[in-house]
């Protein structure tokens, strides 16, 4: 080994290619890459977002319409036949909570709930969640289970 054959070890110089705007002499000086005018050869530039270059941006040129409730409250349905279904597969016994509902990966831990009377429930339970329809309220009380809401 000799002076004249000395390399730094594989892998631990990376190639950065040319400096951009370092004078005439580096071949990318002047307009350094950014061609000629414009907002984008401008330092400090950044396109915002939904931008398309002066022309009527699509978020402006769909039609809006309709109403948004921000104090709209959205319930997870679970029929009476899911009820029956865990019963039948001994994950419940006799008694349904919110708690128990999560636990058996039915519901996630901010859900509200509502049991709907889809279905038919042969097992005497007594239900407690957020909310029940008329149907299903009248099915868990005719198989001898009571309904509570929390």
């Amino acid at each position: 080994m000799t002076l004249n054959n000395l390399q730094p070890a594989k892998g631990s110089v990376k190639t950065q290619g040319k400096r951009i705007g370092r004078g005439q002499g580096s071949g990318k000086g002047g307009t350094a890459t950014r061609g000629h005018k414009g907002a984008k050869s401008r330092s400090g530039y950044s396109r915002k977002i939904g931008f398309e270059g002066g022309q009527m941006p699509l978020q402006r040129r769909v039609p809006k319409f309709g109403f948004t409730n921000i104090n709209r409250k959205e319930y997870v349905g679970i029929n009476l036949h899911k009820l029956q279904e865990l019963v039948d597969n001994n994950k419940i016994t006799d008694t349904v909570t919110f708690d128990i509902l999560l636990e058996n990966g039915v519901v996630h831990k901010n859900d509200l709930v509502k049991i709907l009377g889809d279905g038919e429930l042969k097992a005497k339970l007594n239900v407690t969640v957020h909310k029940f329809t008329a149907t299903a309220k009248a099915a868990i009380e005719k198989a001898g289970g009571s309904a509570e809401t929390v």
